[in-house]
């Protein structure tokens, strides 16, 4: 597609909202491409979380006030992503530290139904919190590892070759809905589709895909689906969904009593509920994108539709300009007319530079990028690139803007400028 300009969401009053955009680096507004890795917070989230803490809280099921106050911190959160996941029921999000943390404690219990000899599938597209987690469950309980591959020229997953690994012995597979390296987006609902016509259930790992489209759970058809909410705005807390029948029936390693309810039968220990209470204020930030909608579903439908239009067009501006810095390369989806395949998350190499030197000079003028592998181990050893120092990754989402696109990319030029 070609990007309609001026885009179709104005992120400058959305950034009044975030006190961190707003801080000046090297006499400069700071750039904040880092968002791959954990986004920044509007005052609303900031706000929520400070009352949780100044009005107080208990911890839950306690016959007064600060208790009562935290038991509905946890369902008005519960609410808010099962509205931005479309799930079926609260009771079918679970809270936790982050996705890694939620996807090593299911991995361990979904494992207790595996038998020496079935089979599991992982992608080497993935982070490896989707990855590990289900290697080491799979050494213990004697089950073969199978890996999916992604084509190196534009980092999109084989899904073609899937059903040659797919069998009656296989149990889960394990996928990302959208690369944390490369950006790019993968056809879950297909993948799904696949996975289930042969008797495996299906795992993924939506956390750098949450900040960019819009999620269903019941469209998808998945089993699970885990995020993180400090990559879309929220602070620092995992949330995953699980259909509700699996929830109820697995065995979760828990301290006495466990809850009857799926949600707080897999909780473990007690929950950071001021971080809870942010997890609803950023749910509803994003719905507020939208407009007017009748439901905070339909807000969330209408605003993610908003974010990911002006997120194409920030991808076309940067590939365009991009092929005019001398050394520059970008890995993955660099086609305009692809743009919907892709977050606007870009992984780059600089000849003459290592990544680590790139990222310093940006950081020097107050652009923030990470360099290294970002946990996309597969990735980069695929691309061979793990001893290499890896790439350097510019990921933008809705509340950059143009001229911080042009920024990174004057950064950029002038570093290629002076190695030449």
């Amino acid at each position: 597609m070609t990007a309609n300009y001026p885009p179709p969401l104005d992120p400058v009053p959305l950034r009044a909202q975030f006190p961190a955009l707003q801080q000046i680096v090297s006499g400069q507004t700071a750039v904040y491409l880092d968002g791959p890795g954990g986004t920044q917070t509007p005052q609303s989230v900031i706000d929520a979380i400070s009352q949780a803490l100044t009005l107080g809280i208990s911890n839950q099921g306690g016959p007064f006030l600060a208790s009562i106050r935290t038991d509905a911190i946890v369902q008005a959160a519960r609410a808010a992503i099962a509205d931005l996941y479309n799930a079926r029921n609260p009771e079918e999000i679970i809270f936790g530290q982050n996705m890694t943390s939620l996807t090593f404690a299911i991995s361990r219990a979904i494992a207790q139904t595996w038998q020496p000899g079935d089979e599991i599938i992982v992608t080497r597209l993935d982070h490896d919190a989707n990855i590990s987690p289900w290697r080491l469950a799979a050494a213990d309980r004697g089950v073969t590892v199978r890996w999916l591959d992604f084509d190196p020229t534009d980092c999109t997953l084989r899904l073609d070759t899937l059903p040659d690994l797919l069998n009656a012995r296989t149990r889960l597979l394990a996928i990302s809905f959208a690369s944390n390296a490369v950006g790019t987006i993968t056809d879950v609902r297909r993948a799904a589709q696949m996975a289930h016509a042969a008797g495996a259930q299906v795992y993924v790992d939506a956390v750098h895909y949450a900040p960019h489209d819009l999620i269903d759970v019941q469209a998808l058809d998945c089993d699970f689906l885990a995020a993180s909410v400090y990559k879309f705005f929220g602070g620092h807390v995992g949330a995953l969904y699980g259909r509700y029948e699996l929830l109820d029936a697995l065995p979760a390693y828990k301290v006495r009593p466990a809850p009857a309810k799926p949600a707080g039968k897999w909780e473990t220990g007690t929950q950071s509920f001021e971080s809870l209470a942010g997890v609803t204020a950023a749910v509803n930030y994003l719905a507020a994108i939208s407009g007017a909608a009748e439901t905070r579903r339909q807000q969330l439908v209408q605003a993610m539709a908003r974010i990911k239009a002006y997120e194409m067009g920030l991808s076309d501006y940067f590939l365009r300009r991009a092929t005019a810095v001398a050394g520059l390369k970008v890995y993955g989806i660099t086609d305009v007319e692809r743009l919907a395949e892709r977050t606007p998350t870009f992984a780059i190499s600089l000849a003459g530079y290592t990544p680590e030197e790139v990222a310093t000079r940006l950081g020097a003028q107050g652009i923030y990028v990470w360099h290294g592998h970002y946990y996309a181990v597969a990735v980069m050893e695929r691309l061979g690139l793990l001893d290499k120092g890896g790439l350097v990754r510019i990921g933008f989402v809705h509340y950059n803007t143009y001229a911080e696109a042009d920024r990174v990319l004057a950064a950029l030029a002038q570093l290629a400028a002076e190695r030449s």
